[in-house]
């Protein structure tokens, strides 16, 4: 793999490689979860699932020449927790195959990563996530860094299903590249172990619903969306609440989930079309549509930019299910086509 970054950066091949193993697998886990697959699908999931914890295997096995970097730095406090998320996405086929020795050195791995402090942001959560990815595998984990992530970010909760980004709002995708998608799973893994945390699944659900039904308004007719903010070299992945949404079956009831699958679609072919987007071996370029090496701040590398893939969640939904079934126009396209439109309310706690 490549390893395009800013110019002013030259180490980011320290991390990228965790970054492209945790983002794609935290993206495609529920595909490679699905059962009742038949055919040519069913035997890619297979392929893909046996090479995906061949990755993780060689990813956390100190002996392996592919060994990844979990303790050196920052930033894989990040990508950790994006491969923790994958592993609640997939608990059978990610998680659960792991033979015992690969699951030891994937615990030590995660654990390696409390020896730095994350920010006071959205990175309370990733150190979350790491400790309920301990939690599944049966590990000691430890409380107080999933209560303070909690606890913090029902703090941080501005209103009408939007979070702060620490104790103050900003304008951009962070609730759905991390923040409500993280906060969700672990509350759904977790809440159940302490009592104040099975208080906040029913809140803290009802915001993630409302925030995806506001991204599904914010795709224009045209399959555009605003580019606002940092990290636009994530491409579509700023749609990952929308999509965890529709996998989870938790759209607002205006919403249908053909009209959230026709809207994705559009946003998808609008980026992934442009011409640069891929290099001549096919890895992703940076940037927001296209070639853009400008968008990419210095935190970005061609790893990074694989948190796109989290658009993808809803194909761990069944053929039959009502997402895949016929067309339907999303909220702005019939909007500005003249068509029946419903006024839209707020979420007022």
């Amino acid at each position: 793999m490549p390893v395009q970054a800013h110019p002013s950066i030259t180490d980011r091949e320290h991390c990228t490689y965790l970054e492209a193993l945790g983002r794609l697998l935290c993206g495609i886990a529920p595909w490679l979860e699905l059962q009742g697959l038949s055919g040519e699908e069913e035997t890619r999931r297979r392929q893909f699932a046996e090479l995906a914890r061949e990755a993780i295997d060689a990813a956390t096995d100190p002996e392996s020449p592919d060994f990844m970097n979990f303790s050196k730095g920052t930033q894989p406090i990040v990508d950790a927790a994006f491969l923790s998320h994958a592993l609640l996405r997939s608990p059978n086929e990610l998680l659960g195959k792991l033979d015992d020795r690969v699951k030891r050195n994937l615990a030590a791995c995660l654990k390696a990563t409390r020896t730095r402090k994350p920010g006071y942001c959205n990175w309370l959560l990733f150190a979350a996530m790491t400790e309920t990815a301990l939690f599944m595998l049966g590990e000691d984990w430890d409380p107080m860094r999933v209560d303070y992530a909690l606890r913090k970010h029902d703090e941080w909760y501005v209103g009408d299903g939007t979070y702060g980004d620490g104790p103050h709002f900003v304008w951009d995708y962070y609730n759905s590249f991390v923040i409500q998608p993280m906060l969700v799973d672990i509350l759904l893994t977790m809440g159940s172990q302490h009592p104040e945390w099975e208080k906040l699944v029913e809140p803290v659900l009802k915001r993630a619903s409302r925030h995806a039904h506001t991204q599904e308004r914010l795709i224009s007719p045209e399959g555009t969306f605003p580019a606002i903010g940092r990290s636009l070299a994530y491409r579509f992945g700023a749609f990952q609440l929308l999509s965890q949404m529709a996998l989870q079956e938790r759209l607002s009831e205006v919403l249908s989930p053909a009209q959230v699958r026709c809207a994705l679609t559009a946003v998808i072919r609008r980026m992934i079309e442009v011409p640069g987007t891929f290099d001549a071996d096919g890895w992703l370029r940076i940037g927001f549509c296209g070639d853009q090496p400008e968008v990419g701040e210095t935190y970005i590398s061609t790893g990074s930019l694989y948190l796109c893939a989290a658009v993808f969640l809803p194909l761990g939904l069944p053929p039959h299910h009502s997402f895949w079934q016929g067309e339907a126009e999303w909220t702005s396209k019939k909007a500005w086509s003249g068509k029946f439109l419903a006024f839209d309310t707020a979420l007022k706690h």
